[in-house]
């Protein structure tokens, strides 16, 4: 009974990302719609932690890449809405997402990321 309390209280959870940047990454049928700020690397996918949406490690490793990348990995928090297609097409919408969001706060991360495919040419 405890358990449904507490995914109650994940799902009720209001994530104050108002001092924001925001982006859209698109992979194959899937849409993430990204929000990053400042903070200490917390990784929110549809209102659950980054953990408990992606349960195989590798899709949680792909994750968080632009953000090691960049060696900022514990300077922003994330908040993600994705849908669409599978769970590795969402990953890859959420990494595209993370690094256009990324350049907004610094357009000199370009090259890095570039450099390691994590964002498109447009962007």
């Amino acid at each position: 009974m405890e358990t449904t309390q507490v995914e109650k209280n994940i799902s009720k959870m209001k994530l104050d990302f108002k001092e924001s940047n925001y982006a859209t990454g698109r992979r194959k049928e899937s849409v993430a719609r990204v929000w990053i700020k400042k903070g200490t690397g917390k990784i929110f996918v549809n209102g659950k932690t980054m953990n408990d949406y992606f349960k195989r490690p590798v899709h949680q490793l792909k994750v968080v890449m632009p953000l090691q990348e960049t060696n900022v990995i514990n300077k922003f928090d994330v908040k993600c809405n994705v849908k669409g297609g599978g769970l590795t097409g969402q990953v890859g919408a959420m990494v595209h997402g993370i690094s256009k969001a990324l350049l907004l706060f610094d357009s000199n991360l370009k090259a890095t990321l570039k450099k390691e495919k994590l964002t498109t040419r447009d962007s």
